[in-house]
């Protein structure tokens, strides 16, 4: 029996890189055509006007504008009625 038992464990050794994820353009800033608007894992944001998401539920702007956020309603498959923020690029209202 002259063996030694290992010296402990090593379970939290590994580590993931950082996503970087969240909102990157606020409301009215300007945002130019393929900017990226939100990173995000889901689809938390909704995009809406003259914007379109990308493979990874990325939201991008699709011209050249001010970016808006907005509350909208939408309708569940079950009927509910719930509220979704929606992104947009859109011009600005003089």
């Amino acid at each position: 029996m002259a063996h030694k038992k290992a010296a402990g464990s090593t379970k939290n050794l590994r580590d993931s890189n950082p996503k970087y994820r969240g909102v990157k353009l606020f409301g009215w800033q300007f945002a130019k055509a393929g900017n990226i608007i939100v990173r995000q894992k889901g689809d938390k944001y909704k995009a809406w006007r003259n914007t379109y998401v990308g493979r990874d539920f990325t939201i991008h702007a699709a011209v050249d504008w001010i970016v808006r956020f907005r509350k909208k309603k939408f309708l569940r498959w079950d009927g509910r009625k719930y509220l979704k923020t929606v992104v947009e690029v859109e011009p600005i209202e003089k």
